[in-house]
């Protein structure tokens, strides 16, 4: 699964995935400092992993991981391929989910593309770039719907009355995640179909406070069923660059109840429809494994090996909350009654503690 940064130049996509990552990359004060996507794997914080390993102690501890992408920034008329409009919409297109980063800090030894900091100019700049894709795109499919549709078939007809009516919204600057029932329709690879989070870049004096450029980004959001997490990336790659202890006294003294990149990375993996559950007992590892919510307990088996899911017997559950209701003691979750022995049509939830039996 990739998320991917996006965002105008300057905004600091390269300072936020060098904050995310730990990466050594490149930032400077000039448009497309990216020009090939940086690419890195991040693990994702989970306090119940850590209490798993702190239990268990065993010689590993491996978290969920999530695929990060910095992609080129954006400049207007990249639909038409401006700037380096075409290679960046295609690593989008390449993504699951975007960040979508926004400037709101004002820093005159950074020039800003369009002149001045106005968060919801460069907002409407990224959302109208993509859309002009999608109309584009859209209209393709729609050329091609309506030569088939002259038959009279009906399903023909009502995809196209579908599209027209996609193709009336997009014309109106809106999005297409906003449309009707587009989740129905991933087969339409609609750059503005995408699950997006807005983080919003501020200055360092600025991260505890909600400033007028917030609360319009928050509606913004809200508008979108989308999600707002306020950072300042300046901040956030200090903090990647110290020792847990270090960073917990920063964090104290900064007034700031946890880590942004935290924030941005849970719910990225919230924004894809991804759960957790997790393998312990064993005396090489406790791990998280990353599944999509609604996954069986064949499939989530399988995420492990391929063996586990076409041997697939039972799965041994356990919730994370009832481990820890009882103790911390997986003999005392069984004696309780908690520890549960579940078939095929099990669907893993999020914490689950799983001991796969198969046979092969």
């Amino acid at each position: 699964m990739k998320l991917g940064i996006v965002g105008l130049p300057n905004v600091g996509k390269s300072t936020l995935f060098k904050a995310l990552t730990k990466a050594n990359i490149e930032t400077a004060n000039y448009p497309f400092c990216t020009i090939d996507p940086n690419v890195a794997i991040v693990p994702v914080p989970d306090s119940r992993l850590d209490h798993l390993y702190e239990v268990f102690q065993p010689p590993k501890c491996v978290p969920a991981v999530l695929e990060v992408v910095d992609i080129a920034g954006l400049v207007r008329g990249a639909s038409r391929g401006e700037g380096l409009g075409n290679k960046f919409l295609g690593n989008i297109r390449e993504v699951d989910a975007i960040i979508h980063l926004v400037r709101c800090f004002d820093d005159p030894d950074i020039t800003h593309v369009d002149g001045s900091i106005d968060p919801m100019r460069d907002v409407e700049s990224i959302d109208l770039e993509l859309i002009f894709a999608d109309m584009e795109h859209l209209q393709k499919r729609i050329d091609k719907i309506s030569r088939q549709a002259k038959g009279g078939d009906k399903n023909l007809v009502q995809e196209l009355e579908y599209l027209n009516n996609l193709m009336v919204h997009l014309e109106s600057g809106m999005p297409a995640r906003s449309f009707p029932d587009i989740d129905s329709h991933p087969e339409l690879l609609l750059l503005t179909a995408k699950p997006v989070l807005y983080v919003a870049n501020v200055a360092e004096s600025e991260v505890n406070s909600d400033i007028p450029q917030i609360r319009l980004l928050r509606e913004k959001a809200a508008e979108e069923n989308a999600e707002l997490i306020v950072i300042s990336a300046a901040i956030e790659e200090e903090i990647s660059e110290l020792y847990e202890d270090e960073r917990d006294l920063f964090l104290e003294e900064m007034g700031i109840p946890a880590a942004g990149l935290d924030r941005v990375i849970r719910a990225g993996y919230k924004l894809l429809g991804l759960i957790s559950f997790f393998t312990a007992g064993s005396e090489k590892e406790v791990r998280a494994w990353t599944i999509v919510e609604g996954t069986k307990a064949p499939q989530a088996a399988g995420i492990i090996h391929s063996d586990f899911e076409k041997g697939f017997i039972r799965a041994e559950v356990a919730s994370y909350d009832d481990f820890v209701a009882n103790g911390s003691s997986m003999a005392a979750v069984k004696e309780k009654g908690k520890y549960r022995s579940e078939g095929k049509e099990y669907v893993v939830r999020d914490g689950d503690i799983i001991l796969f039996r198969f046979n092969v």
